[in-house]
C-alpha cells in the first residue's frame, strides 16, 4: 500500500487525519510492525511516527507489546462499528440466537473475542433478573479464568497458547481459579473434545458461566458465545440442556458464517 501522505497540500488538522489513517491502514494490513519500518514505509520522521502510534495507544486503538518497538491494531475501532472484514455479520446473526436462548432461559448471554491476551465483550443481552451478572461491551476478561476464553484457546496449538499467555500473570479472583498455563492447557484438551468451557466460579465468587464456539468460514473460533448464571440459579442436571442450546446457537452463527462443520450435530 502507498503512503497517503505528502499527495496532498492540507491543512495541518487535515494532514494529521491522513497520518492517523495511513497508520491505521499499515496496522491493518500487516499484524504487528516496527515504528522504524512503519514510518519508512508511510515516508513519516520515525518521532512523528512514534508520537501518533502513543496518542492512538492512549486512545485505545493501538497496543503495544509491553517496551518493544512493536505495534498492533486492538478491537477498538470494531467496538465502534463492527464493520471489520471477518466480524461484519457476526453480531447480527449472534443477536437472534441470542435473544432465543434468553427467551428459553431469561439468563445473561454474551459474546465474545479474542484481543491479545484477554476476550473482549462485543454483544451481551441482560438476564431478567434482578440478581445478574454485572458486564458491559467492551469489557475484557482474562482467557484464563472465563468460559469464552478458554473456547477461543481450545483449538489453538499449544505454541500459540503460550505465547499469548507468556506475559499474562494468573491472578487469584477467586479460589477455584486456575493457578498457571500447564493447568489450563490439561483443561483445554477437555474443551477441545467436548467442544463447551466451563467457568465454574473462576473469575467471580458465585458465578457459572458455559460457553461454545463460533467458527468463521475457514473454520477458524473467532468467538464464543456464553450464558452466565449465579450459582444459586444454576440446577446442575440442566447443564447438557444448556449446552445443547449453546451448541446449537453456535452451529447456526457459524454455518451462516460459511462454515457447515460445527464438530457437534
Amino acid at each position: 500500500m502507498g503512503s497517503m501522505i505528502g499527495k496532498v497540500n492540507q491543512p495541518e488538522s487535515v494532514s494529521s487525519v491522513l497520518k492517523v489513517f495511513s497508520i491505521l491502514q499499515a496496522l491493518g494490513d500487516q499484524k504487528e510492525i516496527g515504528v522504524s519500518e512503519l514510518s519508512q514505509r508511510l515516508m513519516m520522521s520515525k518521532a512523528t511516527t512514534y508520537r501518533f502510534l502513543q496518542t492512538m495507544k492512549t486512545l485505545g486503538y493501538v497496543a503495544q507489546e509491553d517496551e518493544a518497538d512493536r505495534y498492533s491494531l486492538t478491537l477498538k475501532l470494531f467496538e465502534l462499528g463492527a464493520q471489520s472484514l471477518e466480524y461484519a455479520d457476526l453480531i447480527s446473526l449472534a443477536d437472534k440466537e441470542m435473544q432465543a436462548i434468553s427467551e428459553q432461559t431469561n439468563e445473561a448471554l454474551h459474546l465474545g473475542a479474542l484481543d491479545h491476551e484477554s476476550i473482549i465483550y462485543i454483544h451481551k443481552i441482560d438476564s431478567n433478573y434482578n440478581l445478574r451478572m454485572q458486564s458491559k461491551i467492551g469489557r475484557r476478561n482474562p482467557l484464563y479464568s472465563t468460559a469464552i476464553g478458554k473456547v477461543l484457546l481450545a483449538e489453538r496449538d499449544e505454541a500459540f497458547i503460550r505465547t499469548t499467555l507468556s506475559k499474562v500473570e494468573f491472578i487469584r479472583h477467586t479460589e477455584k481459579t486456575l493457578e498457571n498455563t500447564e493447568q489450563l492447557l490439561s483443561e483445554l484438551k477437555m474443551v477441545n473434545t467436548q467442544h463447551y468451557a466451563e467457568d465454574n466460579q473462576e473469575q467471580e465468587p458465585g458465578l457459572r458461566c458455559l460457553a461454545a464456539p463460533i467458527y468463521d468460514k475457514f473454520g477458524v473460533v473467532i468467538a464464543g458465545v456464553s450464558i452466565s448464571f449465579p450459582t444459586i440459579r444454576f440446577d446442575e442436571k440442566r447443564l447438557p440442556y444448556y449446552v445443547n442450546l449453546l451448541h446449537q446457537a453456535g452451529k447456526n452463527i457459524s454455518s451462516q458464517l460459511g462454515y457447515p462443520h460445527y464438530p457437534v450435530s
